[in-house]
């Protein structure tokens, strides 16, 4: 088992979930974060500092959220790992506790 981040964290990208993380998991693309299914440990740090709740463990997602177990394991070849801090994007605030963006994913 291992934690995933759900469609919540599109658009947002606070960062603190990166910084928490003791095994460099977490992989940064444009406008979300994944968690690596082969490096996470499932230590579910990262739930406990997300300030929008996006990451959960996989054993407790939603059945909307189940497809977030793919497209995280898929974004993690693709995306490169964090190096420094990330910050949150510019309309954080405004589409932290939106549902269902998918669309809004940039790849």
């Amino acid at each position: 088992m291992t934690c995933v981040v759900t469609e919540r964290c599109i658009g947002c990208r606070y960062g603190e979930c990166i910084a928490a993380c003791p095994v460099d998991a977490f992989r940064v693309g444009k406008n979300f974060v994944v968690i690596d299914p082969q490096v996470c440990v499932n230590c579910t740090t990262c739930t406990l500092v997300c300030p929008v709740g996006a990451i959960m463990p996989t054993y407790e997602l939603p059945h909307d959220q189940k497809h977030m177990v793919e497209e995280n394991a898929r974004l993690a070849k693709i995306y490169e790992r964090a190096d420094g801090p990330v910050t949150p994007l510019p309309d954080a605030d405004s589409l932290a506790m939106e549902e269902r963006k998918l669309h809004l994913l940039s790849q």
